[in-house]
C-alpha cells in the first residue's frame, strides 16, 4: 500500500536530553511552544530571558550580553506612547514606569546570566533573515516597538552574516561550557509580511547558516521542525486560522519528534507520569467536595511524593498545590 505522507528523517544525533540537562531556549515564538513544553514537563529549563527574539543577529547579541556584566541602563530604554521599551527585549518587558521596566529586564538578565553558567543545552530557534537596524545608532534591534517605519532600515542578511553573527558567541560559549550541546531549529511559522516568496527566501537563508554552522562545529545540531511542518505535514489543517502558526496539533507533533529524537527510554517514561499528573491538576470536577473527588486528591498528592522520591530532582510544587487547595475546600 502507497504511503500518503514523506517522514523528516531523524539523524542519530550524539547526546541526549534528560532531567539532569540545564536547557536554555532563545528565539522566535516557536521557541516558545517548545521551551513552554519543557517547563510544563519539569525539566531544569529558561526560555527566552529577553522575550521572543527572531532574527540570528538579536539572538546573538542577547547570548553576548548575558556572558558579560552589563545590567541594563535607564539611557538605553525609550519612552513610546506611554511605555518605556528596550531595543533589545519583546514588548512583554514594556512598561509605563521607567524603573519597572528596567526592574523586569534585570531581573530576567540576571536569572538568565546564573542559569547560564551551568547550562549544557541551547535551544536555537530563528525565525527570520529579515532585521531593522535603528537609524540612529545602526543598531539591529530585536522589537521595533511600533515605532515610526523612518526611523529603521529593513534588509535581509545573508547566510554569512547569519553565520558571523552566530559562530563566535556560541564558540565562546562552548569554550566555556566544554558539555555544551547546541540545537539548531527554525521556525516553522510564516513571515509573510512581504509575500510568500520573500518569506522563503528569508528561510532558505536561516537554512543555509545552519547548515554550516552544523557542518562546520561537532557541538552544532540541526532539528527539521521546519521541515516536519512544511514536508512532512504539509496541510493547512496543522495551521492556526491565520494560516502563519503551526495549530497545537502541529507543535504536539513536533514535540513528539524532539523526544524520539532527544529522550532516552527512561526520559520518555518520566515524561510520561509528569503528563499525566500535569493533566490531572487541570481537571475541573462538577462536585469538587464529594469523596469520590477527595479520594482523587489524595492519590494525586501520593503520585507526587512517590515520583518525587524516586526522581529527586524532580519538584511538582505547583501541581501539589493545586490538588492541596481543593482539599481544604
Amino acid at each position: 500500500m502507497p504511503a500518503f505522507r514523506t517522514i523528516v528523517s531523524m539523524p542519530e544525533y550524539p547526546f541526549r536530553i534528560s532531567y539532569p540537562n540545564q536547557l536554555l531556549s532563545l528565539g522566535s515564538c516557536f521557541a516558545e511552544h517548545i521551551g513552554r513544553k519543557l517547563e510544563e514537563r519539569h525539566f531544569p529549563s529558561l526560555l527566552n530571558p529577553f522575550g521572543i527574539q527572531y532574527n540570528p543577529v538579536s539572538i546573538a547579541r542577547g547570548l553576548e550580553r548575558l556572558l558579560q556584566d552589563a545590567p541594563f541602563r535607564p539611557h538605553e530604554l525609550l519612552e513610546h506612547q506611554g511605555l518605556w521599551h528596550s531595543f533589545w527585549h519583546h514588548g512583554v518587558f514594556s512598561h509605563p514606569n521607567l524603573e519597572q521596566a528596567l526592574a523586569g529586564m534585570n531581573n530576567a538578565y540576571r536569572r538568565a546570566q546564573a542559569f547560564l553558567l551551568s547550562a549544557n543545552r541551547l535551544i536555537l530557534t530563528l525565525g527570520t533573515a529579515h532585521v531593522f537596524v535603528y537609524r540612529p545608532t545602526g543598531d539591529v534591534v530585536a522589537n521595533c516597538h511600533k515605532l515610526p517605519g523612518s526611523a529603521f532600515d529593513r534588509r535581509r542578511i545573508s547566510p554569512r552574516e547569519a553565520m558571523a553573527a552566530l559562530e563566535p558567541v556560541l564558540q565562546e560559549l562552548r569554550l566555556r561550557l566544554p558539555e555544551l550541546e547546541v540545537i539548531l531549529t527554525i521556525s516553522p511559522v510564516r513571515h509573510i509580511r512581504d509575500g510568500l516568496v520573500e518569506n522563503q527566501r528569508s528561510k532558505s537563508v536561516l537554512l543555509l547558516a545552519a547548515a554550516e554552522l552544523a557542518r562546520q562545529h561537532g557541538f552544532i545540531h540541526y532539528f527539521p521542525a521546519y521541515e516536519i511542518v512544511v514536508d512532512e505535514l504539509r496541510d493547512y489543517r496543522f495551521y492556526e486560522a491565520d494560516m502563519i502558526h503551526p495549530s497545537a496539533l502541529a507543535v504536539d507533533y513536533i514535540w513528539e519528534r524532539f523526544g524520539q529524537a532527544f529522550f532516552e527510554e527512561e526520559t520518555h517514561r518520566i515524561v510520561q507520569r509528569v503528563e499525566k499528573i500535569r493533566a490531572a491538576s487541570q481537571h475541573r470536577p462538577f462536585h469538587p467536595r464529594s469523596a469520590e473527588h477527595q479520594r482523587f486528591l489524595g492519590q494525586q498528592l501520593s503520585l507526587i511524593d512517590a515520583l518525587e522520591r524516586e526522581f529527586p530532582f524532580l519538584k511538582l510544587e505547583q501541581e501539589r498545590r493545586i490538588f492541596k487547595s481543593q482539599l481544604e475546600l
